[in-house]
């Protein structure tokens, strides 16, 4: 894999889903390529039902982005652990990222363009 990053705004309307609600729908969203993998949206908090979301203790840390914080989804059903996360301080070059949330796709969380 190749260290190159890429930051744009994502093209159209973005929507982030989980448990049956929307917590999210952004014309605002940006998408962030990082060598092979794939593409990944993130939304500005501001467009973010940040109720749903519940701050949770875990961290990681990429050398190119920085400390990365986790957030679990709270449904009316359950809780979906380290779902979503955020650059709070994002390394120089990557500020385009900060104030902004990913969302990890899986059968319990859907990321679309709408």
């Amino acid at each position: 894999m190749g260290n190159q990053i890429t930051v744009r705004k994502a093209e159209g309307k973005w929507v982030v889903r989980a448990g049956g609600a929307v917590l999210g729908e952004s014309e605002n969203a940006i998408e962030l390529s990082e060598g092979d993998l794939p593409a990944v949206i993130y939304f500005p908090r501001a467009d973010i039902a940040m109720p749903f979301l519940e701050s949770s203790d875990s961290r990681t840390t990429c050398p190119h982005k920085g400390e990365a914080s986790y957030f679990s989804i709270e449904t009316k059903s359950e809780t979906i652990p380290d779902a979503a996360w955020s650059y709070e301080n994002p390394k120089a070059g990557m500020e385009r990222i900060k104030d902004h949330i990913a969302f990890y796709q899986s059968g319990k969380v859907a990321v679309e363009q709408l």
